[in-house]
């Protein structure tokens, strides 16, 4: 019994992914509108504004939720912490504003302040904040280029500089940038701390040997200048130097935890008082404050000022922040403690505000404090924080001693640290690693001792932000197949593939850097398997896709439509499937088309969109489980026309074409060379069934005084046919182009049979 019926052609056209009605003739590529707002997005979006808000103003509100949650328990740990860091942050604060050419005040108030909001505005517990080695040199870089050490304009810079580096700071923050942070490559740190203990060496070998010459930022002028001057040594504040690290190196041996540079720094001090060594040119540490910092008058905003500090208040914060972030990660994957990095940029960027506001210099996170920190029991921010309280004691009880530390004995604490600073076992690790880290590695070491640092530090994140987009940019795109066991897809390599089914997974995000390289794979697969109509995207590993992501899938599907195939995307995520439903990519699709599994996506295929007569006919292959008890008879067809390329001679009609010439004076002869079952599913009405194999071994049932239209589901074995017949001298013969799956994309009437 034949019958016609609407009814039933939209219901096959439903399962093959049309979705317009049959009075449209014509499937044109058209991208998604945008869509009306509904009531409840845009109460969501409110809802989603007010919590931005409330998240924001927690921000600030940091120390109030550790004051609400603390355990009275850990008061007794957190204070010994305090004390344990507060021993090593003295002589520290003194000797690395040292390195920054500033008065010893100034890192002392730097430590204090530091140390205080970086403790109770920061996300990590165990984190010290305060005056560092690196960004010491950062700041005596930055300086150098603006005004003469000793100067009140460079007092008021280093003021400055720090203020600017927190806003930098706390906007990035405020903006949620931390993730930022996560951009920039550990290559880049060590490089540039590396090169950084190099400037450091060479710029306290002048106090180690007492030399009269002023500070470089170039390092091969600072040579030269030691070089020129090395016979002005001055021989007993050169051996108070050695002295200094001699200590410091034994004590380290004899126990680690014991405070060698204070030890060391305070024999020093008495050895100069005892023989009077001031009086023999000894320099010693100027008269130290025996005060609270006063809140100094902020500078009046000047644009030039603004441009001029910019690019070094970038750099020095950039720097800081990677610094504080990498040494709270550090810590954390042994406390388990989670980390907010955009909390930790408002608590670095208050503490640099508040740090320059009260006489200071931009601070960072101190690896070798946060360690003590942690290894000392630090259970909240308050350790930090009584550190800070700590050394202001310090500085208001014994300023008049700390004030007869010999510039020798600092240099040598710094030499010390500074030595620490080139992790050898570190650069050998990145040498022997990816080419990529290696570079940017060498590239920030050099930058650091050849060019200003600031430009040293933007290079080397440069280099590491260009080095992950080019990562990310070039997602590893390749074609799968099951496995000997058909329990998981594997690359393709040398298995055979499927001549109808090809699955491609992507492995990375699919943005607007990805979309060109993923395009490229998808076109290269193609020439390489033209017969390939049918393509299953899996997505599991696509964790974000843009719009240019959508516009590239839909290109992509287009593509395979056009050729007569057809895509499917199988296990996708939930917010992947989100933006494809909120651009209206899924309703171009069609729902049907993604399916969520694996092995349930291909026996989908396999059953319902696949070919089975090319899989008997013209596949010697068994690429999946399906295939496995499906009978295989390529003897059936001829040889040339199994292994043959069709002929360049072929014709093809389009469905609209043979639709307008089935309603013409003159209709053409229409053959199915489909088989019966399929035949059966859905034909043209005009259509009679004459499947492949009968037309090879009877081409007499083809007429040869008649133009004749030779169709099958995709338009493969017709245009196979066609090209048969051609050799043999067939005329007017011609096949419908994509087959019946272009038909019903077509949206044209077909007949089923019950």
């Amino acid at each position: 019994q034949l019958t016609i019926s609407l009814s039933s052609a939209n219901a096959l056209l439903s399962n093959s992914g049309a979705n317009q009605p049959l009075s449209t003739a014509d499937k044109s590529f058209k991208r998604p509108g945008l869509k009306t707002p509904r009531p409840e997005d845009v109460q969501r979006v409110s809802h989603n504004i007010s919590s931005q808000l409330q998240a924001t103003l927690g921000l600030f509100l940091r120390p109030v939720y550790i004051f609400r949650h603390y355990h009275r328990g850990n008061f007794q740990p957190d204070l010994i912490a305090g004390l344990t860091v507060a021993v090593i942050m003295l002589p520290q604060a003194i000797a690395f504003a040292l390195i920054a050419e500033l008065p010893p005040q100034y890192g002392l108030y730097t430590a204090i302040v530091a140390s205080i909001v970086g403790g109770l505005w920061g996300s990590s517990k165990q984190l010290q904040t305060g005056p560092t080695n690196t960004l010491s040199i950062l700041t005596l870089s930055a300086l150098l280029a603006l005004a003469t050490p000793g100067t009140q304009e460079y007092l008021e810079a280093a003021r400055i500089l720090a203020i600017m580096v927190g806003v930098f700071g706390l906007v990035m923050g405020l903006a949620r940038l931390g993730v930022l942070v996560n951009f920039v490559s550990d290559s880049v740190i060590v490089g540039f701390t590396a090169g950084a203990g190099v400037l450091i060496i060479f710029g306290q070998v002048r106090h180690l040997l007492r030399l009269n010459i002023p500070s470089h930022p170039e390092l091969s002028e600072t040579i030269r200048t030691i070089a020129t001057h090395l016979g002005e040594t001055h021989w007993i504040s050169l051996s108070i130097g050695l002295s200094t690290i001699l200590i410091i190196l034994v004590l380290r041996r004899v126990n680690p935890k014991i405070p060698g540079a204070l030890i060391a720094m305070v024999l020093a001090s008495l050895a100069v008082w005892a023989f009077n060594l001031s009086e023999q040119n000894v320099k010693v540490v100027s008269d130290l404050p025996s005060s609270l910092p006063s809140l100094t008058q902020l500078p009046r905003f000047d644009l030039s000022l603004f441009s001029r500090f910019s690019t070094k208040a970038l750099a020095v914060a950039a720097i800081g922040l990677v610094e504080s972030m990498s040494i709270a990660r550090v810590i954390s994957s042994h406390t388990r403690q989670r980390l907010d990095s955009n909390q930790e940029f408002v608590g670095q960027g208050l503490a640099n505000i508040a740090s320059g506001l009260f006489s200071g210099y931009p601070s960072a996170g101190s690896f070798t404090r946060s360690a003590v920190n942690f290894q000392a029991g630090a259970q909240t921010g308050l350790a930090s924080a009584f550190a800070g309280i700590l050394v202001l004691i310090a500085m208001l009880t014994l300023a008049g001693l700390a004030s007869a530390i010999p510039l020798a004995a600092l240099s040598g604490v710094l030499i010390i640290t500074a030595v620490r600073l080139i992790d050898r076992e570190e650069i050998l690790r990145i040498w022997q690693g990816p080419k990529g880290d290696r570079l940017i590695m060498v590239v920030t070491l050099v930058a650091t001792l050849a060019i200003p640092l600031e430009f040293a530090v933007l290079i080397g994140v440069g280099m590491s932000l260009v080095y992950y987009l080019l990562q990310t940019s070039t997602p590893r795109v390749r074609a799968v197949v099951p496995d000997e066991a058909f329990e998981f897809l594997v690359p393709e390599a040398d298995r055979p593939t499927c001549p109808q089914l090809g699955v491609i997974e992507i492995l990375g995000d699919l943005y607007f850097g990805a979309v060109h390289h993923v395009e490229e794979y998808i076109h290269l697969n193609r020439t390489k398997n033209p017969d390939q109509r049918f393509l299953l995207f899996r997505m599991l590993s696509v964790e974000h896709c843009d719009i240019s992501g959508i516009h590239a899938l839909e290109g992509i599907v287009q593509a395979y439509q056009e050729d007569g195939g057809d895509v499917y995307i199988a296990r996708y995520q939930e917010p992947i499937m989100e933006v494809m439903q909120s651009t209206g990519f899924s309703e171009y699709l069609g729902e049907n088309h993604f399916l969520p599994r694996d092995q349930d996506a291909i026996s989908y295929l396999f059953y319902k969109v696949l070919d089975p007569a090319v899989c008997i006919y013209e596949c010697p292959v068994r690429v999946f489980k399906e295939c496995q008890n499906l009978p295989k008879r390529p003897d059936v067809l001829d040889e040339h026309l199994f292994t043959g390329e069709p002929s360049d001679k072929v014709q093809y009609i389009d469905p609209q074409e043979l639709w307008q010439e089935l309603h013409s004076s003159e209709p053409p002869v229409l053959i199915d060379v489909r088989e019966p079952r399929e035949y059966k599913r859905g034909h043209i009405p005009q259509a009679q069934v004459i499947p492949l194999p009968k037309i090879i071994a009877d081409t007499s049932q083809i007429p040869r005084d008649q133009r004749v239209v030779l169709l099958c589901r995709s338009g493969r074995r017709s245009t196979k046919v066609a090209s048969y017949l051609d050799e043999l001298g067939y005329e007017n013969i011609l096949a419908l182009k994509g087959g019946m799956l272009a038909w019903e994309r077509a949206n044209l009437l077909e007949a089923i049979e019950e």
